[in-house]
């Protein structure tokens, strides 16, 4: 049977993760969750301002107001561990990065849950599922397609 899902990717800057490659990557190398904080995740993410109608900034990080299916949010699988990566910019130490779980954790927000089960990825694995937004996936030049 051919499974009909789209492969889900996470758009950062001009990084594009690959859910579906990391969450092989859980699954071939298994690992304990760790326990996310709510709260402050959802601050950082800007989730906490989302639903505020005279909000006069935007999250650099997390969605915009229009852009989060609040209905769907409310009815996803908090038992379902989020995926954070690490992430290196420039050559500074890896940073956690949120890259499946948005809704979940606005769920999770709005229904008080102090913490949140997820996987962390190192910064090698964090490489393994990355890709860039201009080059695409699986591409290592700039060369248009024809000339390949």
């Amino acid at each position: 049977m051919i499974s009909s899902r789209q492969p889900q990717w996470f758009h950062f800057g001009p990084w594009v993760f690959s859910i579906d490659a990391a969450e092989a990557l859980i699954t071939t190398t298994p690992r304990d969750t760790q326990h996310l904080d709510v709260p402050t995740w959802a601050a950082a993410y800007g989730l906490t301002h989302l639903d505020n109608p005279h909000q006069r900034a935007v999250s650099l990080v997390g969605p915009i107001s229009s852009t989060l299916d609040r209905a769907y949010a409310m009815a996803t699988d908090l038992t379902k561990p989020l995926i954070l990566c690490h992430l290196s910019i420039n050559g500074h130490p890896p940073a956690p990065l949120l890259i499946d779980g948005t809704h979940r954790l606005y769920r999770a927000w709005r229904e008080g849950v102090p913490r949140l089960p997820a996987y962390l990825l190192t910064a090698e694995e964090t490489r393994q599922i990355q890709d860039t937004v201009l080059l695409g996936p699986g591409r290592t030049s700039i060369t248009s397609p024809l000339t390949r």
